[in-house]
């Protein structure tokens, strides 16, 4: 992709949630479709989860934005288990076909909420990352969609309070600022490409990575579970 500088000095731009799942819908939903069943029975790197687990989470999660179903304890382990529960018996299309749908209503509800589900539209990509990486794809956090992840990723490190971390990010001509210094210590640095940051800050597997992070610790940067 062509190289673009975010800075934590950009403004907030409320369509970016839903740009940034519907530019995935359109690289990830023909992969799906093309794909043998026995593809959906891959693990992840998501403990205890095939890809179809991953999908059944993600297309029930934008289910829940378009439909506005926000009941107690959404979005927690037992809530999306219970998610994935309810879809067991549905064929795999029938699971693409509910993600296509969130991928393409779900940006128009999230404006509304002003920034509070744009962790979802992040969450939706990573996993996206995630299906890639467990069939040996290209693209797995990157592609198309890097830019206005690597944007909401540093507005919701700020959301979160997390470690402050200046980010000097290969083909990026300014450093991303990540988190929210807290007086005590300088911003941490990280120097290496924009998919490792993206591992570094959801948890994923870095085996094979290559990068530098000096101030800070790796269990110290994951901003989800």
């Amino acid at each position: 992709m062509t190289a673009t500088t975010y800075t934590h000095d950009e403004a907030y731009d409320p369509e970016r949630p839903g740009r940034l799942l519907r530019t995935e819908r359109d690289l990830l939903i023909p992969l799906l479709r093309a794909a043998d069943d026995s593809a959906y029975a891959i693990r992840t790197c998501c403990p205890g989860w095939t890809v179809r687990h991953v999908l059944a989470h993600c297309s029930s999660a934008l289910a829940r934005v378009v439909e506005k179903r926000f009941e107690e304890g959404v979005y927690s382990p037992e809530s999306n288990d219970r998610d994935i529960a309810e879809r067991a018996d549905w064929p795999n299309s029938r699971i693409v076909d509910e993600l296509e749908h969130g991928m393409t209503e779900a940006g128009a509800v999230m404006v509304a909420f002003k920034g509070r589900l744009d962790g979802v539209a992040l969450g939706e990509w990573v996993h996206a990352g995630d299906v890639r990486e467990a069939w040996g794809l290209p693209g797995a956090y990157g592609g198309a969609g890097l830019g206005d992840a690597l944007t909401l990723l540093g507005e919701y490190s700020r959301s979160t309070s997390a470690v402050s971390l200046h980010a000097d990010v290969d083909g990026w001509d300014e450093p991303l600022s990540l988190g929210v210094p807290d007086g005590r210590r300088p911003p941490a640095r990280y120097i290496g490409d924009a998919p490792t940051l993206v591992r570094l800050y959801t948890g994923r597997p870095l085996a094979g990575t290559r990068y530098e992070l000096a101030g800070a610790r790796e269990g110290e940067l994951p901003l989800f579970d």
